[in-house]
């Protein structure tokens, strides 16, 4: 569970087959976080104060990736299946308009509810995201072959207990350039290490983790309206700049910002230099 007092009350949000935990914090247009695999809001703690405090509601969900706290083992956690939950905690919550801002496998399922559910939503930031041909990316790609064995999420997340696994390239060191602090690493990896319903989940997700899913949502590209701003670490390693100039390219209404000293996880990397790009491309694109 997401720990940060940063991100605001915690809130629960009673879905389809799902509970969600979210953090709510501010007033004003609706900014909604999805982060990836295997983090959880807390990922948001430092974008989400400077964001709030520039006249917007910030909602930081613990979407069910793994590193959620409250199974969901009724849920629906195909791609398709949590963009249509995230489609529904939109409805939920009355949120119109709303910018989503999304990272890493975060910015792959919001490209499917881009294409599948886009009614609610203003503006998109895909801040460092899986796309195309790159969902999972490499050297993450084996994970859904190595989910089909039973007890695989569970060596896994034993693994991720020693700092010297957590900095391997298969796991933080190639998504964040500096060590995330250990408190936080903890509130990413204790709910999967501690409950096997979480595990669970875990394994559901990543058996369905496949480009299909992605290639599938951008044969739709052409027909997104809303603007969409890809801000990109310039050195990351899982996913070229040439992927982001590729979504630029085909979606209708977007932007490339390059962040540089950053690999994926910018929101851990370069929050400062983020939550700018945020704010200047929401004021930029807001509804009179």
């Amino acid at each position: 569970m997401s720990n940060s007092n940063e991100l605001g009350r915690s809130e629960v949000a009673e879905l389809t087959g799902a509970t969600i935990r979210y953090r709510d914090t501010g007033s004003g247009p609706p900014v909604v976080f999805v982060h990836g695999l295997l983090v959880n809001a807390d990922l948001w703690r430092h974008v989400v104060p400077a964001v709030a405090a520039a006249g917007y509601r910030c909602l930081a969900p613990d979407w069910p990736l793994g590193s959620h706290s409250i199974p969901v083992p009724d849920a629906d956690l195909t791609p398709t299946g949590v963009a249509d939950l995230i489609a529904e905690f939109l409805e939920h919550l009355g949120l119109t308009d709303v910018t989503i801002v999304a990272n890493d496998t975060g910015g792959a399922i919001t490209q499917v509810l881009l294409a599948r559910n886009p009614q609610r939503i203003g503006r998109v930031v895909l801040a460092a995201a899986d796309s195309y041909e790159s969902f999972l990316p490499q050297p993450f790609t084996l994970l859904p072959q190595f989910a089909r064995f039973r007890g695989s999420a569970r060596l896994m997340t034993e693994l991720l207990r020693y700092r010297v696994i957590q900095r391997l390239p298969i796991a933080l060191g190639w998504l964040s350039k500096r060590p995330v602090p250990a408190a936080t690493v903890d509130s990413y990896l204790r709910p999967s290490r501690d409950s096997a319903a979480i595990r669970a989940d875990l394994r559901r997700f990543l058996l369905h983790a496949h480009r299909r899913y992605t290639l599938d949502a951008a044969t739709r590209f052409a027909s997104v309206t809303v603007p969409v701003l890809a801000v990109w670490a310039r050195e990351d390693k899982l996913f070229p700049v040439s992927f982001a100039e590729r979504l630029v390219r085909d979606l209708p209404d977007a932007a490339l910002e390059l962040i540089d000293d950053s690999y994926t996880l910018i929101p851990e990397d370069q929050p400062e230099l983020l939550t700018q790009r945020i704010l200047e491309f929401t004021r930029l694109h807001a509804t009179p």
